[in-house]
């Protein structure tokens, strides 16, 4: 499988694009795949309590998809972070 990484990600990984072994599955088996080769992206895609952030995205072959959504495993994954920061205008 191919991951492509945007913003911060790309510290973790050193790379835009690397390549995962992966089986196939569901894209959060993926992304579980995806930090276990690459440790240091955990802190950029989970929460302290090791939920997946609800910001951060993913596409499949191009696709915008849920975490519990087929992932061949000769997809090209896309992780864009979760987007930090900012502040509420209210």
């Amino acid at each position: 499988m191919r991951v492509t990484v945007y913003g911060p990600l790309r510290s973790a990984t050193g790379e835009k694009t690397v390549t995962l072994t992966f089986d196939g599955g569901t894209v959060e088996e993926a992304i579980t795949a995806f930090v276990d080769d690459y440790p240091r992206a955990e802190t950029y895609l989970y929460t302290p309590d090791g939920q997946i952030r609800v910001s951060a995205r993913f596409s499949v072959n191009g696709e915008r998809v849920n975490l519990g959504e087929h992932c061949p495993a000769d997809a090209e994954l896309t992780v864009f972070p979760a987007v930090q920061g900012g502040t509420d205008s209210r």
